[in-house]
């Protein structure tokens, strides 16, 4: 083949493949939203749906179930979707899409959760934004950005803001990166729940009830969360007063808590900067803490492998809330302790000494002048201990998440 020939077969299957993907840039107008939905619909694999700059009125929620399409506005505060005025749906987006990406634009005060994305491999959620615009309330939706059973996750240089359950959320999922993002006034700022492999560093949590949680919970389709990275984030003044759902599990948040780890295993907090969260800075505990039953057989409620390094934590516990640290402040005084630990282990796993085995151990080290509690949750405080020397070891940190799907130039991994 000549190169001439060459180069009008090359132009020729650019051109089919743009016809096969039938790309949409949509304008601004009183018919957007129609033919918004309808570019959804009719998208192909490989798609790119254009919208414009403005705030863009939608009154009912909005789904895609194409593979391989990409959603693009115009900026994470110039393309806006309102959902003020929604009259129908559950979610403001809704996707069950492998190989999907969203970017550059915000999605506010839609009815339920912002951005739902269930059952995908391959997601990408880049400089979105999502928000209710009336502040704190019982009556927001509850997630904004919310990946859940999904693989290969990557979130960043995002925000959310209002969520009355959680603002970045990833849950039963595996492989995944949070990064480069802001999560501010939700009740749980950043949270992986009952996930695997997970890096959530470079972000900011503040003015949340709780800024990062890593929770594993019972009575869920995907069981066992762990091997979790929380590094070089800044997590400050998470004191927004909790206004979760009555009976959920975030309204269990105590006001004022930095970061807890919630019977995972495997998790790795380090070099991040944690400060005047007027509970806890950091909390390790166990499920029986929450005060649910357990009713899932195959659940462990205890956190083991915990490795809390190398934070710069200081400020907090000088205004405790919730059912424990009412009971505990009048027993330690205040401010409470920087770093608490319930002190529950599962029993079966303990040493002669009473310790876990080496590579399950709670260890935390290296925190500056941060101090330390056992507040021995199981026996209603006998033993509360501030003796650190128990837990000061180290673990083998844990591997980077690398994700097959990250742009060139942009590491999807951090270091120890």
């Amino acid at each position: 083949m000549t190169k001439t020939a060459a180069a009008l077969f090359a132009a020729s299957l650019t051109l089919c493949l743009s016809c096969a993907r039938k790309d949409s840039s949509l304008a601004a107008g009183p018919d957007f939203q129609k033919k918004f939905q309808e570019a959804l619909i009719t998208a192909k694999p490989g798609a790119v749906i254009e919208l414009p700059e403005g705030r863009l009125d939608m009154d009912r929620a909005l789904s895609l179930s194409v593979d391989n399409v990409t959603i693009r506005g115009r900026g994470i505060d110039r393309t806006i979707l309102s959902f003020k005025n929604q009259k129908t749906g559950p979610a403001g987006l809704q996707v069950t899409s492998n190989g999907f990406t969203i970017e550059d634009l915000a999605i506010e005060d839609t009815k339920g959760d912002a951005l739902k994305i269930n059952g995908a491999n391959g997601v990408t959620v880049r400089r979105v934004r999502t928000e209710w615009t009336g502040g704190p309330s019982v009556n927001n939706g509850s997630y904004g950005i919310y990946p859940v059973q999904c693989k290969n996750v990557l979130i960043e240089e995002s925000a959310s803001i209002g969520a009355a359950d959680a603002g970045i959320y990833v849950g039963q999922s595996s492989n995944i990166i949070v990064r480069r993002s802001r999560a501010e006034a939700n009740v749980a700022g950043i949270e992986i729940e009952n996930s695997q492999f997970a890096d959530v560093y470079d972000n900011k949590a503040t003015h949340n009830t709780g800024g990062i949680l890593v929770f594993n919970l019972p009575d869920l389709p995907v069981k066992g969360g762990g091997n979790t990275r929380v590094f070089n984030n800044e997590i400050a003044e998470n004191n927004t007063q909790n206004f979760g759902a009555k009976g959920s599990m975030v309204a269990k948040v105590p006001t004022g808590t930095g970061v807890i780890v919630l019977a995972t295993n495997h998790v790795e907090v380090f070099k991040n900067t944690i400060k005047d969260n007027n509970t806890a800075n950091v909390s390790v505990i166990s499920y029986f803490t929450t005060g649910n039953p357990i009713n899932d057989a195959s659940y462990d409620p205890f956190p083991e492998a915990i490795y809390v390094h190398d934070n710069a934590i200081s400020g907090g516990g000088t205004n405790p809330s919730g059912e424990y640290a009412d009971q505990l402040a009048p027993v330690v005084g205040k401010p409470m302790p920087a770093i608490l630990f319930d002190g529950i282990m599962n029993p079966k796993k303990l040493t002669g000494a009473r310790w876990l085995p080496d590579d399950l151990r709670i260890c935390i080290q290296n925190n500056g002048d941060a101090n330390f509690m056992n507040y021995d949750a199981g026996n209603h405080f006998k033993h509360v201990s501030r003796d650190l020397k128990p837990y000061n070891c180290s673990l083998t940190p844990l591997s980077a998440v690398n994700l097959p799907a990250v742009a060139a130039g942009a590491p999807a991994g951090g270091g120890n």
